[in-house]
């Protein structure tokens, strides 16, 4: 399974952080110090020093004479992140779409192509679907319009990892339901930019990202309830 390596601070930090989000350490998992030194060949200092900064960026918690736990999901969180993206991403593809020229637009459907082609594969041979490069894409085809408008900070703001959403949104492929819908979404934003279509973008900005809250409608409550923390209420979309 995994096997001890050489590694320094950086490395380690990295695959930590890769493994969490793809949920090989699941959300309420120990890390122990003793386990990650062996593994990777190192001291107890640096380990602690990553784990620490794990700590920071929300994804283990740090327990005294408990050791470090892969903290849960908060799902309150999930939903306002949502919201704030809707809303300023609507904003922003909708100046995209005002100003831009056919140069601009290219790139968009470059982006398009390539996440049709990783589509593909999971309608193929789901076995070799890359989930991570298909989640990138999808990133990189909205990244574009905030770059052309010149809302990079927003962007960066926006896509930098975050403990919650980002694992919900892994969470969301690991299901395997997504591929199809997202596909479909990113074609209907090619169309409205096309067609110059500004009033229809708010709604689909909204389907779109609140499709993993609907797609995994019930399961947040049953089947993968323990990845996330107790909270009140019900899902805050539609």
């Amino acid at each position: 399974m995994m096997h001890p390596c050489a590694c320094d601070h950086e490395q380690l930090y990295k695959t930590l952080v890769d493994e969490i989000l793809r949920f090989d350490h699941k959300p309420g998992d120990s890390l122990s110090e003793h386990y990650l030194c062996q593994r990777f060949s190192l001291s107890r200092t640096p380990v602690r020093s990553v784990l620490q900064r794990l700590q920071e960026n929300g994804l283990v918690q740090i327990v005294p004479r408990k050791g470090s736990i892969v903290t849960k999901l908060n799902y309150d969180i999930v939903n306002q992140f949502i919201y704030e993206r809707v809303a300023v991403e609507s904003m922003v593809l909708r100046d995209f779409i005002l100003a831009s020229t056919p140069a601009d637009i290219e790139p968009v459907r470059f982006a398009f192509t390539q996440l049709r082609e990783l589509a593909q594969v999971w309608f193929n041979d789901p076995d070799r679907f890359e989930a991570d490069r298909f989640l990138k894409t999808d990133l990189m085809m909205h990244e574009i319009w905030f770059r052309a408008t010149n809302k990079r900070f927003l962007w960066d703001k926006l896509s930098g990892m975050q403990a919650s959403y980002t694992r919900f949104c892994t969470l969301d492929i690991i299901e395997g339901s997504n591929v199809a819908d997202v596909l479909k979404d990113h074609e209907e934003i090619i169309h409205l930019i096309d067609a110059r279509n500004v009033d229809g973008i708010e709604p689909l900005m909204r389907r779109h990202l609140y499709g993993g809250v609907r797609r995994l409608g019930s399961l947040v409550f049953t089947k993968y309830a323990h990845y996330f923390e107790a909270h009140n209420g019900e899902p805050g979309a539609e």
